[in-house]
């Protein structure tokens, strides 16, 4: 009883940003991994169906109007918007009237609603998600509709779209090999490359393990901090950086979440 009463009085005299730092001397990202093998070692891994079940129900509400808001399966009663992210959507849109949209683990279309309201303004729009087989099936079954697509990979959507924007949303730093990732989309030359949440540090790239607040579930897992400098550089042969801005996710270790918007270097700034 006494605990309970010392954290209800915690949340009453400190600051949210206070509180969510003091939350990482128990979760949030710890230690400076030499491999990513290292730090899966120390990692307990997750139960992916009992993820999918909630990240599944709490979008279900979302679709269905009984909230507005869901990130990581958490629930808002409003929604965060990425502005930056949003009139970006919405700048690339207006140059030829369409967008259509790669959003690599995007989940079961968490950004999608986020923005579905403007979205929905647009005369086209195919929001294609590329994520794990079960979240496919899941989405496939009760996501699906004539703008939210899923697929099992990247390949698979653009031979049925003409993808000319990639979303990749706090997607990156938990693959084991990021720049990978992004060599295999710069190859697709598409127009736009978009990047959100995604986390940096001053220094070396730095391989975390991440422990996840036990109230959405249980689970940890490595994680990357990028150096910024670094990953922008994977663009510039080909990429201009038209905009960088900060992203909404906040850690317990000294960082900053960003996102940027590249653009295909010759492609004409004109719509049509």
């Amino acid at each position: 009883m006494r605990a309970n009463r010392t954290k209800e009085l915690l949340k009453d005299i400190l600051p949210p940003l206070i509180l969510r730092l003091l939350s990482g001397l128990h979760w949030g990202w710890h230690g400076n991994f030499s491999s990513w093998d290292e730090a899966k070692k120390r990692s307990t891994g997750y139960n992916s169906s009992d993820i999918l079940r909630k990240v599944s129900e709490a979008a279900l509400k979302v679709k269905n109007g009984k909230a507005a808001y869901e990130r990581d399966s958490v629930l808002f009663d409003h929604i965060e918007y990425s502005f930056p992210l949003l009139s970006g959507l919405m700048w690339i849109a207006g140059k030829n009237g369409k967008l259509n949209v790669l959003d690599f683990g995007g989940s079961l279309g968490s950004t999608y609603f986020q923005n579905r309201y403007l979205l929905d303004t647009l005369s086209e729009v195919n929001w294609c998600i590329v994520e794990q087989p079960e979240f496919v099936n899941t989405g496939n079954a009760y996501f699906k509709d004539n703008r939210l697509h899923f697929f099992s990979s990247i390949d698979d959507c653009i031979k049925s779209y003409q993808i000319n924007v990639f979303l990749l949303s706090s997607v990156l730093q938990y693959l084991e090999k990021p720049y990978v990732l992004l060599e295999k989309i710069i190859l697709q030359k598409p127009e736009f490359i978009i990047i959100d949440r995604t986390p940096f540090v001053n220094g070396s790239d730095r391989i975390t393990v991440q422990k996840v607040n036990p109230k959405i579930y249980k689970g940890s897992y490595p994680c990357w901090f990028f150096n910024k400098e670094k990953f922008i550089s994977a663009f510039s042969s080909q990429y201009d950086l038209v905009i960088e801005f900060d992203a909404l996710d906040i850690s317990n270790i000294t960082s900053e979440f960003k996102g940027f918007i590249f653009k295909k270097i010759g492609f004409e700034d004109q719509p049509g």
